[in-house]
């Protein structure tokens, strides 16, 4: 841990400022004399965590000096590291280090620390004027009390996007005919992937069925609930705290048709741990994922015998055709321990401070994540800040957050609101159709080998009586998971 006689020799230089006036009206508890130190568990690392820990260190040296609070980011490694060490926190566990000031997290986590009253109540320190300077959704997502109070600071948003391997789009095609415009829809991705699968195929006429797979997807979970509310189905529906699940039988053959079938087909496919693992790998031309996986998108293709460079696209997520025009919203945001009014009015200050449009677009150009403000998310501000701070920003980063900027206005962001086993009944949505998938498709490779075609081979798979089969497993595996 940080020591904290530094830090509050580092802020006793500013002991003679004067208290300031902000938050509601109220009078500021805090003394630049005496300083408050606040610590912040994160998830980030690598490019991320250079660039909040370089936030964080001009924080300190300027509004925090003054104001008399010194911060201290502590990367947990990932996710799923930051999610055991609150837990452990809070449940009192040996060797578990004492709750942080602030922490990031989901909204699905957020809830769960919720229920056990460790969090604080942001509305104490936040007037209406303020908060409605950040995008109203990301608001609502972080009013996850019982009584609609806000206990999520939005520090940095995501949705999803598209990213193609233009280098081996263009000969494809120039021989196919295929467009870029096929690929704005859902519909229009499974057509095109298959016309990839023959494609590919034909070019080695002494090898039959060694098709190629052309799109994949990361978060299959996005794919329920987005595709369901693209289809103007709301899948968690929650209404004065009730939830209830909505699994019509319509709406959801049409997810299977487009994910299911094409996986197990080939035209879909799914190997390494992210879908721009295999483009890398030359397994995949496109796929859809985190405007935040845009960094990872790689410079070129790896093949076992050869390695060459290939330039990218990005498009817009694709939906449904008819669909109403949804996107995931995503993204840790940040909340605060439930303490003193002094620790918590500091925390706030300097999430006000993190997510001020300059301070936000800054951390969005290393990370790819969206920032929270109205006022930040254009090309126009992005450029403003870019030249004034001189910022290296990768053009891929650059292009995946002005693609979503221009479409900004003709988007609905969303994402259900949490729920008692929510992070349960996402991991069904992620698992259940996507693991069967796989193994279905192994078992097609295999008749394949065997010397049957790919009709012959997927024909068990894809009868109606496999979708009402899995139709029924899924629904029963959704009502236990949330108890109904």
């Amino acid at each position: 841990m940080f020591n904290r006689k530094r830090a509050a020799k580092y802020l006793c230089l500013s002991a003679a400022m004067a208290v300031i006036l902000t938050g509601c009206g109220k009078k500021s508890p805090l003394d630049p004399g005496d300083p408050v130190s606040l610590t912040v568990w994160h998830y980030y690392n690598g490019s991320q965590q250079a660039a909040f820990d370089a936030l964080v260190e001009e924080f300190n040296e300027t509004v925090g000096r003054e104001k008399g609070i010194y911060v201290q980011g502590y990367s947990q490694g990932s996710v799923s590291d930051l999610e055991t060490a609150v837990r452990d926190s809070i449940g009192g566990k040996v060797g578990a280090d004492a709750m942080p000031d602030i922490f990031s997290s989901y909204a699905d986590t957020a809830y769960e620390v919720e229920q056990s009253g460790a969090l604080a109540d942001l509305s104490n320190y936040l007037e209406k004027e303020e908060l409605d300077k950040y995008i109203d959704s990301y608001i609502e997502e972080g009013r996850i009390a019982s009584d609609g109070s806000l206990r999520i600071f939005p520090t940095a948003k995501s949705t999803e996007i598209m990213m193609i391997n233009k280098t081996d789009w263009e000969p494809f095609a120039e021989a196919t005919g295929a467009s870029l415009e096929d690929l704005k829809t859902i519909e229009g991705v499974a057509a095109t992937s298959q016309k990839y699968y023959e494609w590919t195929d034909e070019q080695t006429p002494d090898v039959l069925e060694d098709g190629k797979a052309f799109y994949g997807r990361d978060a299959v979970a996005n794919y329920f609930i987005i595709g369901m509310q693209q289809l103007g189905v709301e899948i968690f529906q929650i209404e004065n705290g009730e939830l209830t699940l909505n699994t019509p039988k319509e709406e959801l053959h049409r997810l299977w048709d487009n994910y299911y079938v094409p996986m197990v087909k080939g035209y879909f496919g799914a190997y390494g741990s992210f879908r721009s693992d295999d483009v890398k790998t030359g397994d995949l031309l496109a796929y859809t994922g985190s405007t935040s996986s845009a960094m990872y998108f790689p410079d070129q293709v790896e093949l076992d015998d050869n390695s060459y460079g290939i330039e990218y696209i990005v498009m817009a997520a694709p939906i449904f055709e008819g669909g109403q025009n949804y996107a995931v919203q995503q993204g840790a945001g940040m909340v605060v321990s439930k303490s003193d009014e002094k620790h918590e009015y500091a925390a706030v200050e300097f999430l006000k401070w993190f997510t001020e449009a300059e301070n936000n677009l800054q951390f969005g150009c290393v990370s790819g994540y969206l920032p929270v403000l109205k006022e930040a998310n254009s090309a126009e501000k992005l450029d403003q800040v870019i030249t004034k701070k001189q910022l290296e920003v990768a053009p891929k980063t650059y292009d995946c957050l002005t693609t979503i900027f221009e479409k900004m206005d003709g988007l609905t962001l969303y994402t259900n609101k949490s729920f008692e086993n929510g992070s349960a009944a996402r991991k069904i949505l992620e698992y259940h159709l996507a693991d069967q998938a796989v193994q279905d498709r192994a078992n097609v490779v295999a008749a394949m080998e065997a010397g049957e075609s790919l009709e012959d081979a997927s024909a068990p798979y894809v009868t109606e009586e496999a979708f009402e089969k899995w139709y029924d497993s899924f629904c029963d595996a959704l009502h236990q998971t949330v108890g109904k």
